[in-house]
């Protein structure tokens, strides 16, 4: 699945903060940089606190950064499939903390609709894997993404059904280890459609989900599934000293 991508790369932050600081900083460089170049970069948003950290930073530092934002494509790797005004919904939070911030365009973000929208998660992906065929540039610019403590990503978790999934875009995932229960979560298929991924992970209770990760052959894809997602250009990892104690 990951075959002839680059070795992933490792930076290691103090803490929490300097890790939000510096994936905010080199996220802003990597936008302005693709829009130089006459692109309009897709990106995709992840959730959990780590993500608020780094959308804080990006609320603070966009405004005035280099990048266009009305020229600036948004997408989640997963989303619980809640009420629309859920605080559970990974899109509410972005759109409180960063979105509205720096000013993208409602046409621009792409929400996975929510259980006020269609009556089940698995029409929610339906919707959603139209939607990434119909808007997506067919590949993401960066995608980023947060580790669970049993390794999981997006809400593919380990030994579960949609880890096998291959060719659909996205997926329903019901009884989540972690609630909510219901989910849908974009697809390794859909997932490794990327130049740039970053793991973005925080605290010690994480380092053993990264030290499986980051040690090859030590783990499978159904025990560890942050190890199928791999950048087509580049892979880093952004830990802080708690999350990498164990590399």
């Amino acid at each position: 699945m990951t075959e002839g991508t680059p070795e992933p790369l490792i930076e290691v932050k103090d803490d929490a903060g300097a890790l939000a600081t510096a994936v905010a900083g080199e996220l802003l460089s990597r936008l302005a940089d693709a829009q130089a170049a006459g692109g309009v970069p897709q990106i995709a948003l992840t959730g959990g606190s780590i993500a608020d950290a780094v959308h804080a930073e990006l609320a603070r530092l966009g405004p005035d950064s280099a990048v266009d934002w009305s020229r600036v494509v948004v997408w989640w790797g997963d989303e619980r499939f809640v009420p629309r005004d859920s605080p559970d919904r990974n899109a509410g939070q972005a759109r409180a903390a960063f979105l509205a911030a720096v000013g993208i365009p409602d046409e621009c973000v792409h929400e996975v609709a929510s259980s006020d929208d269609v009556a089940s998660a698995e029409a929610a992906a339906d919707l959603y894997a139209a939607a990434l065929r119909e808007h997506g540039a067919g590949e993401l610019e960066v995608l980023m993404l947060g580790v669970g403590p049993d390794g999981h990503v997006a809400s593919l978790f380990p030994g579960f059904p949609q880890l096998d999934v291959d060719g659909d875009l996205a997926v329903a995932v019901a009884d989540s280890p972690k609630p909510p229960s219901d989910r849908v979560s974009l697809t390794f298929t859909a997932l490794n459609r990327s130049r740039v991924v970053w793991f973005l992970v925080s605290g010690e209770g994480k380092a053993e989900a990264v030290a499986r990760a980051l040690s090859p052959g030590s783990t499978t894809l159904q025990e560890t599934p942050a190890i199928g997602v791999r950048g087509r250009e580049e892979t880093t990892w952004f830990l802080d000293r708690a999350s990498a104690s164990l590399l």
